[in-house]
């Protein structure tokens, strides 16, 4: 008899959500540093990795996911959004606890309170994120901005943390720029009409600035020459095969993981960029995907959409 063979799908996913949202909790565990790093990219992803391995009893994910330390150091840009992050956390943690009627532990509540409160984003305040990952379990940072880092932040990480493992997930530039747009779009309450409209929008370099990948796996590879690259195509294919590497790469047993085949955060239907957007999209981003051809090879690059 397997794990929930006798759960509807209903009571499975209720569970699995239970086991997502409220990990094992040690109020007494002392400030270590990650064992893994999630550097990104975003859109490609992520999410769903967060919420496999948020199952997985021998790792632990802070409960908002997304540390943001390495970019707030690093990327001054950052650093407006991140303090809104920081800002509203909290509350949402608590609001998504109530609208599922699961409790929220009392040392919870004292945590995202005091990890939030007074001076932030210092070496001894980064291991305190961690601390309440039970002995057993090895902390995780999900931040998929820091793949973004420039050359002196991805040294700081390896500085800080030279034995960590990292993942990084890649997916097709194209399609993970509009996936990304359409998301700031939603955000933003705007709807481009003409296709001048659209054009402008696709130009935006702020689509460029997550998935160079020409600039970014160079610099990680180089300091962490073992990281796990996965195409994010695999995840629809393969889900299985994906959990059987990460668990691989990051030394941990087998675990059963519900909702596998389930999207996290996908973007709803709306808008999407005409064919002129697109191809615009693609020719400004075909030297990424030469750039993955190169670095990973053709195999690899077949597998990112």
């Amino acid at each position: 008899m397997t794990f929930g063979e006798h759960l509807t799908a209903d009571a499975l996913s209720r569970l699995v959500t239970t086991l997502t949202i409220s990990p094992a909790f040690d109020p007494q565990g002392q400030p270590r540093k990650p064992g893994a790093l999630c550097i990104g990219a975003q859109k490609a992803g992520t999410s769903w990795l967060a919420q496999m391995l948020g199952q997985h009893p021998q790792v632990w994910i802070p409960p908002f996911k997304e540390v943001q330390y390495f970019n707030q150091l690093h990327i001054p840009e950052h650093r407006r959004w991140i303090a809104w992050h920081y800002r509203n956390k909290p509350q949402e943690i608590r609001d998504r606890h109530k609208a599922r009627k699961v409790e929220l532990q009392p040392e919870l509540d004292a945590y995202l309170t005091a990890i939030t409160s007074g001076k932030m984003f210092h070496n001894q305040w980064y291991k305190r994120v961690f601390a309440p990952a039970p002995e057993h379990a090895m902390p995780m940072d999900f931040t998929p901005e820091y793949s973004g880092l420039p050359e002196d932040g991805v040294q700081a990480v390896r500085d800080l943390l030279p034995k960590a493992r990292v993942i990084y997930l890649i997916r097709h530039p194209v399609d993970r720029a509009i996936s990304q747009l359409r998301m700031n779009l939603r955000r933003e309450k705007r709807v481009p009409v003409t296709d001048a409209d659209w054009l402008t929008e696709v130009a935006n370099p702020v689509l460029d600035e997550r998935g160079d990948y020409a600039t970014y796996l160079p610099r990680w590879l180089a300091r962490y020459p073992d990281m796990l690259v996965l195409p994010f195509g695999r995840i629809a294919r393969a889900p299985h095969q994906v959990m059987d590497a990460v668990e691989a790469h990051l030394g941990l047993g087998p675990c059963f993981y519900g909702n596998l085949t389930q999207k996290v955060f996908a973007n709803p239907d709306g808008p999407m960029p005409p064919p002129r957007a697109v191809a615009a999209l693609e020719a400004r981003l075909a030297p990424q995907m030469d750039a993955l051809r190169a670095i990973m090879g053709a195999d690899f690059a077949d597998e990112v959409r």
